[in-house]
């Protein structure tokens, strides 16, 4: 699953606005954030890069004034950790990731679940974006930017899922990116805290995952950021795999 996986990140960055390839990597940017989590590199599967190789892909960032940055499955490329490290890179984190099958898939049955549905209205897009904003401790600012990349994803073979809150507007919902490497990338999955507890997580997980499953993808994978949210997912049908690693050139390191 690991190559699998890191076959996925390859094709997804290549899908961005800008991407760059050199060197056995592919770097994805997207112009209107300067943001890291969505201007990242990853390695192509079984890539040894060299020195040279390196310092080429820390140039693509400078030039544009970004963080150098990858994301990566490292059992997919062994050799691309150490010749990162070497180079004065960092450690961000080391998350696992769960895969779901359509075998192992299992939707919420209570009948009191919250009702999920598909965005289709630029407001309802702008409510996902600010409840994903809050729901996420504002790591990232709401913002027509945001709503728009949701909505490009909807429209463009993914899917976009959200439940309204006895108000009408929005509770948390996530999205999942297109098909690649007949797999796809669930994400973003964030709950409004005061609507927390109402199983709205697992009910958006499972409309999105069956929602790919429907298109004829043989698997979606995640990562989850806490025990209480693997449990989630675990219940939905997700199950352990392997891990994705983050690296990073620390700011001391750039000019």
């Amino acid at each position: 699953m690991d190559s699998q996986v890191q076959s996925f990140a390859v094709a997804n960055l290549r899908r961005r606005p800008v991407a760059v390839e050199t060197g056995g990597f592919v770097a994805g940017f997207n112009p209107d954030t300067d943001s890291p989590y969505l201007n990242y590199a990853t390695p192509l599967p079984g890539a040894e890069p060299t020195e040279r190789d390196v310092a080429a892909l820390i140039s693509v960032f400078r030039e544009r004034g970004l963080l150098p940055r990858l994301e990566f499955a490292p059992e997919a490329a062994p050799g691309v950790a150490p010749a990162l490290l070497a180079a004065g890179f960092g450690t961000e984190a080391v998350h696992e990731y769960l895969v779901c099958t359509p075998s192992t898939l299992t939707p919420p049955h209570s009948a009191d679940a919250p009702r999920v549905e598909t965005p289709a209205t630029d407001e309802e897009y702008a409510a996902l974006d600010a409840a994903l904003a809050e729901a996420f401790g504002g790591v990232f600012a709401s913002s027509a930017q945001g709503a728009a990349r949701l909505r490009r994803t909807q429209q463009g073979g993914g899917a976009v899922r959200f439940v309204r809150d006895p108000q009408g507007g929005c509770a948390g919902g996530a999205s999942c990116s297109p098909p690649a490497e007949d797999t796809a990338e669930l994400s973003g999955v964030g709950t409004r805290p005061a609507h927390r507890g109402r199983g709205i997580a697992a009910a958006v997980t499972a409309a999105l995952t069956g929602a790919m499953f429907a298109q004829g993808t043989g698997s979606v994978w995640l990562e989850y950021s806490g025990e209480g949210s693997r449990r989630v997912y675990e219940r939905v049908g997700y199950r352990p795999q392997g891990t994705r690693l983050y690296l990073s050139m620390p700011p001391k390191q750039r000019p």
